[in-house]
């Protein structure tokens, strides 16, 4: 009980220092997801915002690993917007579940993203926890592939990463983006369903369409 208490009164110590821009990153970041959740484009803007943020935050820190981590959030945030608009120049823009083509795409980013990480992680940074950290990085790479390409599985991918970033983070004592993470596990979940709704809806209108 004393460790939670302890967990506890550090955390509300932090929040009360967190500077303003934190903040507002973390707020981007919220927004960001719930955005993400209900499909709606505007979701890239405030992505990428959050993560110019989350950048600066993280170079301050001195933790150049996971700056890695938001550059490829930010390539393919910007991958997946200018797809979105490309595509919605010809058709609707539509979520789907991925085929298996997709399927190798996915576990190709995270086979061969986990071990470089790992080797670069090792070699080139004085990371503690180069096991978790390339896990995580490699997982979400994959899930932020899968959210460009308007995959339903994008969620599964990002919940695998988040259900490891919450104690890592927590452990870094990052405790305002562990909660952050906690509350996007928590939304990813429901986004999937509601994603799942999405393509239902989709397939339903296309049955009546050929009816």
């Amino acid at each position: 009980m004393a460790d939670v208490a302890d967990w506890f009164h550090e955390l509300a110590v932090q929040l009360k220092q967190t500077p303003l821009l934190h903040w507002v990153g973390v707020a981007c970041g919220v927004i960001q997801v719930l955005l993400a959740k209900s499909n709606k484009v505007l979701l890239y803007p405030f992505g990428i915002a959050s993560i110019l943020i989350i950048i600066y935050v993280l170079y301050e820190a001195g933790l150049y690993a996971e700056i890695l981590l938001n550059l490829y959030y930010l390539v393919m945030s910007i991958y997946g917007w200018m797809h979105w608009l490309a595509r919605q120049e010809h058709q609707q823009v539509v979520a789907a579940y991925s085929k298996r083509k997709d399927w190798y795409i996915t576990l190709l980013i995270a086979a061969l993203g986990f071990p470089l990480l790992y080797f670069a992680l090792i070699h080139f940074t004085d990371s503690t926890v180069p096991v978790w950290d390339a896990w995580v990085s490699a997982t979400a790479w994959a899930g932020m592939w899968l959210l460009a390409e308007r995959k339903i599985e994008n969620w599964v991918w990002l919940n695998i990463s988040n259900a490891f970033a919450i104690p890592l983070l927590a452990y870094k004592g990052l405790h305002l983006y562990a909660l952050l993470t906690l509350f996007l596990f928590v939304v990813a979940i429901f986004g999937y369903f509601e994603w799942k709704r999405i393509i239902d809806k989709q397939h339903n209108e296309e049955n009546a369409v050929r009816a």
